[in-house]
């Protein structure tokens, strides 16, 4: 039983800023859990397509390079989705982005770009792909969108990463919106809300080692998310195991939004 309940079994995947971080830990989790295909997709072609190649090792990992954050970038990976599959099952809007900047100092161009790529462009893909995930999805086989959010969205403090933290928040209402719109048509919506992970965005902390053990203190669990604590939460969102599961929001933070 336990294994079919977590099984990604004859499931075709969709991971956006799937090239690294928490989008690779995720496609490779699905790989590993069975998934059928994975398709990731990235801004930079190169990372893109050689994150696949890596992935492939665990499974069929599918690169399709390219800015969804403008029209026709999406409209593009939307056109090969459709060229290449008959439906899909699960859709992880991963991709995002952060600026940070003093209050005081903190430009338009950072909170728009930030904007659109957290918050607007998970919406239009969603719009956009809802008729490949109906396709095969049923009361007893669901499919499933998965939201990343971040605990920036639910705390009170946004550590000088203003339009980030506001987008996120976005994220989170609109996953319970898109959720109750969607369940009719047998699809899942559900947001996980990660704290501190290894990143490309992190790294200004990680790599500072005396501010890393300082903040380290503020985590209950005293350490920070590695790649099975994404992973294991997004093959129970996508899979059997969390059919009666949407339109939750799900930190995954070592406890850091308890205390804060």
């Amino acid at each position: 039983m336990i294994e079919s309940l977590f099984s990604m079994q004859d499931k075709i995947c969709v991971v956006t800023g799937g090239s690294r971080g928490l989008g690779s830990f995720m496609a490779q989790g699905f790989l590993e859990a069975g998934a059928k295909r994975v398709y990731i997709t990235a801004r930079k072609a190169e990372a893109c397509i050689s994150a696949a190649e890596e992935l492939s090792q665990y499974g069929e990992c599918i690169a399709i390079p390219g800015d969804i954050a403008t029209s026709e970038g999406l409209q593009n990976l939307v056109a090969q989705l459709i060229s290449r599959e008959q439906h899909i099952d699960v859709l992880v809007n991963n991709a995002g982005a952060g600026w940070g900047a003093s209050f005081g100092q903190f430009p338009e161009k950072g909170w728009d770009k930030t904007m659109n790529i957290n918050t607007k462009t998970p919406f239009f893909l969603i719009q956009a792909l809802t008729p490949l995930l109906k396709i095969n999805a049923s009361a007893e086989n669901t499919s499933s969108i998965i939201n990343i959010g971040s605990i920036a969205g639910m705390v009170g403090n946004a550590v000088d990463n203003f339009s980030y933290a506001i987008s996120k928040t976005g994220v989170h209402q609109l996953t319970r919106i898109l959720a109750t719109e969607l369940a009719k048509d047998h699809i899942r919506v559900n947001a996980i809300a990660p704290g501190r992970f290894y990143s490309k965005m992190t790294e200004f902390l990680s790599n500072d080692q005396e501010a890393f053990e300082e903040e380290l203190q503020t985590i209950p669990m005293q350490r920070w998310g590695e790649a099975s604590d994404i992973s294991g939460v997004a093959i129970m969102l996508a899979s059997k195991a969390g059919a009666f599961i949407t339109g939750q929001i799900i930190p995954v933070d070592g406890g850091t939004s308890v205390v804060n």
